[in-house]
């Protein structure tokens, strides 16, 4: 929190004054604390998921100013912690309702989260095993009442335009793998994050049998989740905002079992290059 502390700083919070951002970001970071300690995602005691977290997040300093990405990253966190309580348990309507109230407050941010939303069905149907009528109901359930709300309010104004902007985007896909608008910082920042999501799964993919099988499943969704949001990135690049942080979310978790559950005299050498690879990239996104 430090060294996070020092990123916001020489990024500008006191000049740009970010402190919603700012606010938005402790919260999810200790948002991730509380998913590595209330679902132990690292069989030994450890900081290290919501440390890669708070680390690779820094490194998109660029992305600071953005209100909507960092609601939309601490819903997001928030959604998982909550829905991961629902692990087999297929009469679980209260967990299941409020992930994805937090979801449907996330679709508020960013209307195009609502994609997730099946993706999460999916990952309740295969990973979390708690798919079921109940669930589904209190699914919809959760993600409509941020609207319902919000069409009390438009319908006290009288004027349901603002719903319907922010809808319409959702039918917009007329950029796939057009990345002419990156410049050199998304770029690299991507291929970063994207290499260490490719060395935290292969090795968890490696070791998972050390795991419990429950703890097996929720990495399983981790890294569905990541695949789904690359194939969501090629399409809609211009998202890049809110993606490059679900896929952070999703990386902590399996760079951290990497880096926690690892001593070898290779792997601590990988652990020295990669600090000094996130310290450069971040330095160099500051210089920026």
């Amino acid at each position: 929190m430090v060294y996070a502390g020092i990123v916001w700083l020489l990024s500008g919070l006191f000049a740009e004054q970010w402190w919603i951002q700012f606010a938005c970001f402790v919260f999810a970071a200790f948002l991730m604390m509380e998913m590595n300690a209330i679902h132990a995602l690292i069989r030994i005691y450890s900081r290290m998921v919501s440390c890669v977290f708070i680390v690779l997040v820094c490194m998109v300093c660029f992305l600071f100013p953005s209100i909507p990405g960092a609601v939309t990253q601490a819903c997001f966190i928030a959604a998982l912690t909550l829905l991961f309580n629902s692990y087999q348990d297929k009469e679980s309507p209260g967990w299941t309702y409020y992930s994805f109230l937090v979801m449907g407050i996330a679709t508020l941010a960013c209307a195009h989260m609502l994609f997730y939303v099946p993706i999460l069905w999916l990952v309740m149907l295969t990973q979390l095993q708690s798919l079921s009528w109940r669930t589904w109901t209190a699914s919809l359930l959760g993600v409509l009442t941020p609207y319902w709300c919000w069409c009390c309010w438009l319908g006290w104004e009288k004027d349901f335009t603002p719903l319907v902007d922010h809808l319409v985007p959702l039918g917009d896909f007329s950029l796939p793998f057009q990345f002419s608008s990156y410049t050199n910082h998304h770029l690299i920042t991507l291929l970063f994050v994207v290499l260490m999501l490719i060395v935290g799964t292969i090795h968890y993919i490696r070791k998972h049998h050390d795991d419990k099988i429950r703890i097996r499943l929720l990495y399983g969704a981790f890294m569905w989740m990541s695949l789904l949001t690359i194939v969501f990135l090629l399409l809609q690049p211009q998202h890049y905002d809110v993606l490059i942080r679900i896929l952070i979310i999703n990386t902590a978790p399996l760079l951290g079992h990497f880096l926690a559950l690892t001593h070898t005299r290779q792997t601590n050498i990988v652990f020295f290059v990669i600090t000094a690879a996130v310290i450069l990239i971040t330095g160099y996104n500051l210089w920026m």
